[in-house]
C-alpha cells in the first residue's frame, strides 16, 4: 500500500506474504525519498524481526516401501551380477537422497552406493571387468579424490551405467586424533556410516541385496514423517567435523519446509560452528550449496534460517572498507527484497522465466540493497555485489555481469513507473525517445521508453517470449506497443526478444506498493 508522507517521499508498507511468516519478520515500514536512486537512501525505517521457527503445516506422507523403476531395476541387477561373478560377498546399499526421496514418493536420479568392504574405485573395476567379460563397452568411469583441508573427507568414483552415472563409495568410520580436525578414515558397518551422515533423513538405507529400507539411526523415517531437520550425532561435534552440513541442514528445512531441530540451531548459531564454515570449507562449496537454495522451491525460507542463525555475513562476505558503509541490518532488508520478488512472480505467470532467468532474477532482488556500494581494488571502484558473487561465492563472472545489467535497467525503470500510471499527454524521462520515435502516440511512447530502460540488460543476452513486455508497461491492450512502433524499422524494436529484464525490473524495482503490483495485475488480467 501507498501513502503519502511528503511531497518529496512515498511510504511503503511490505505486508506479510505466505513465504515470509509473520513470526519470522514482523511488518516493515520503509520510507524512500521519491525519485531518488536505487541504494542506501533511506529517509527512515523501521524493521522488526521475531525469532520464532518454522512449523510444518501438515504431517509428512511417507511411503511404507520403495517402487523401483524399470531403469534402476536394471541397475542394481547389473550391480548385482558383479557380485555374484566374482564372489565379492559385498552388500550393496543406495545411501541418502535416493532413499529420502522415494519413501516421499518422488523421483530421484542420484544414485548413491555404498560398499561395505571394498573401495568404489575397486568395485568399478569389477564393474569394468565383468562388461569387459560379457562383450559390453564401458561408458565413462571417474574418481573424484577425497581434499581432507576442505573437509571431502571420502574418494568417490563414478561410473556410467545403462546412461545413469552412480556414485560408488565405501562404508566409513571416522576417528579423531586430539587437537586434529582431519579424520582418520577406515572402514566401517552400515550403522557407524548412518551416523556420520549429516542428517537422519540423509541416513537412510536400501539395501539392493535384500530389498529393503534400513533405518539404522532409529529415527530417520520418524523424522521424516514429522518434518524435523535433525543430526545424528550431536549437532556442535558434525557441524565441526564438516561445517558444510550447516547449508545442508537449511536447504533441506527450506525444500521440505521442515523444522530445524532446536539443539541443531544452537549449535549452528554458535561462533564455534561460524567461524569453522569461513575457514575449513571452500567458498565453492559455499557458492555452491547457495546456488541450490536460490534455484530450489523455498528460496525465502533458506535466507530466513541463514539470518536467523547469524550466518548471512559468513556466507555473504564484503570486501573491506565497502563504500558507502553498508547499514546495519541490510541484511533483512535484502531478504525483504528477495521475498517480495517472489511473491511478484507468483502474481504473473512464473512460466515466463526459464530456471536461469528466474536464478538470476532472484540474485538481482537479494543484492537490490547493496546496488549503489563499492570497494577499491587497485585504484578501480569495483561493485560489492560483483565481489559477493565472484568471489564470496565464487559463481560465474557472467552472473555478476547478469545482476549488475538488471540493477541497471530497474535504475533507469524507475523514473518511468509514475509516467506509466500518468494520463499526462506529454513524455518525460530521463531516457529520451530516439528521433524515430517521436511522433508515436504517447501511450505507445511510453512502452518504448520502457524498452529502452531495459536495453543493458537485453545485451546481456537474456531472451524472453512477446508477453514479458505486458508486465514491465502499463498495458491494457496487448497489440497496441507493437502497433505503436509500426513507423519505425522491426530491428530498431526488437520485440520478438526483448528480454524477461522487463518482468525482473518492474519487480525488483518496485518490490513493495501498490504501483508495482498494480502493473503486474494488470498486465496478468
Amino acid at each position: 500500500m501507498v501513502a503519502a508522507v511528503s511531497s518529496s517521499t512515498k511510504l511503503f508498507a511490505l505486508q506479510r506474504f505466505p513465504s515470509l511468516p509473520s513470526y519470522l519478520i514482523s511488518a516493515k515500514t520503509i520510507i524512500f525519498p521519491a525519485r531518488r536512486r536505487l541504494g542506501f537512501f533511506f529517509r527512515g525505517c523501521r524493521c522488526g524481526g521475531g525469532s520464532g521457527h518454522m512449523v510444518m503445516e501438515a504431517r509428512t506422507v511417507v511411503n511404507d516401501r520403495i517402487d523401483i523403476t524399470e531403469k534402476e531395476d536394471k541397475i542394481f541387477r547389473r550391480l548385482l551380477d558383479v557380485v555374484d561373478q566374482f564372489k565379492l560377498n559385498t552388500q550393496l546399499r543406495v545411501a541418502g537422497g535416493w532413499v529420502r526421496d522415494k519413501l516421499l514418493g518422488n523421483d530421484c536420479y542420484d544414485i548413491d552406493i555404498a560398499l561395505d568392504n571394498m573401495l568404489g574405485r575397486e568395485f568399478c573395476e569389477k564393474i569394468s571387468e565383468y562388461l569387459q567379460s560379457v562383450g559390453e563397452e564401458e561408458h565413462g568411469k571417474a574418481v573424484i579424490l577425497s581434499n581432507p583441508d576442505q573437509s571431502k573427507h571420502l574418494e568417490t568414483a563414478r561410473m556410467r551405467i545403462y546412461d545413469t552415472w552412480i556414485d560408488f563409495v565405501n562404508l566409513r568410520s571416522e576417528t579423531y586424533a586430539e587437537n586434529s580436525r582431519i579424520p582418520t578414515m577406515k572402514f566401517g558397518t552400515a550403522k557407524q556410516d548412518a551416523f556420520r551422515r549429516d542428517l537422519t533423513i540423509n541416513s537412510l538405507f536400501y539395501n539392493i541385496n535384500s530389498n529393503s529400507v534400513e533405518d539404522l539411526t532409529g529415527r530417520g523415517i520418524q523424522d521424516l514423517k514429522d518434518g524435523y531437520i535433525v543430526t545424528p550425532l550431536p549437532p556442535r561435534e558434525t557441524f565441526l567435523d564438516d561445517p558444510l552440513r550447516v547449508l545442508r541442514a537449511i536447504r533441506f528445512g527450506a525444500r521440505f519446509k521442515f523444522k530445524l531441530d532446536e539443539d541443531l540451531r544452537e549449535a549452528a548459531s554458535s561462533e564455534e560452528v561460524k567461524e569453522a564454515l569461513m575457514n575449513k570449507i571452500s567458498r565453492e562449496r559455499i557458492g555452491h550449496e547457495v546456488d541450490l537454495m536460490i534455484s530450489g522451491n523455498q528460496p525465502v525460507m533458506a535466507m530466513l534460517h541463514i539470518l536467523e542463525l547469524k550466518l548471512f555475513d559468513a556466507v555473504f562476505t564484503c570486501p573491506e572498507n565497502p563504500q558507502p558503509e553498508v547499514v546495519e541490518g541490510c541484511e533483512r532488508f535484502c531478504i525483504s527484497y528477495l521475498d517480495a520478488a517472489w511473491n511478484v512472480l507468483q502474481l504473473i505467470n512464473p512460466s515466463l522465466f526459464d530456471d536461469e532467468q528466474r536464478r538470476i532474477y532472484f540474485y538481482a532482488a537479494l543484492f537490490l540493497p547493496l546496488r549503489n556500494v563499492v570497494y577499491m581494488d587497485n585504484s578501480k571502484k569495483i561493485a560489492v555485489t560483483s565481489f559477493i558473487i565472484r568471489s564470496s561465492l565464487k559463481l560465474k563472472t557472467n552472473d555478476a555481469e547478469m545482476v549488475s545489467a538488471l540493477h541497471l535497467a530497474a535504475e533507469r525503470f524507475l523514473s518511468l513507473i509514475l509516467l506509466m500510471e500518468s494520463d499526462k499527454e506529454s513524455v518525460s524521462s530521463e531516457i529520451k525517445l530516439q528521433d524515430d520515435f517521436l511522433n508515436i502516440p504517447p501511450t505507445s511512447a511510453k512502452r518504448v521508453l520502457a524498452v529502452e530502460a531495459l536495453a543493458p540488460c537485453s545485451d546481456s543476452g537474456l531472451r524472453t517470449p512477446r508477453s514479458s513486455v505486458k508486465i514491465a508497461c502499463e498495458c491494457q491492450n496487448s497489440n497496441s506497443l507493437k502497433n505503436g512502433c509500426s513507423v519505425v524499422k522491426q530491428e530498431r524494436f526488437v520485440f520478438g526478444t526483448m528480454s524477461n529484464v522487463h518482468n525482473y525490473s518492474m519487480m525488483i524495482q518496485k518490490p513493495i506498493g501498490y504501483e508495482g503490483r498494480l502493473l503486474a495485475m494488470r498486465s496478468h488480467g
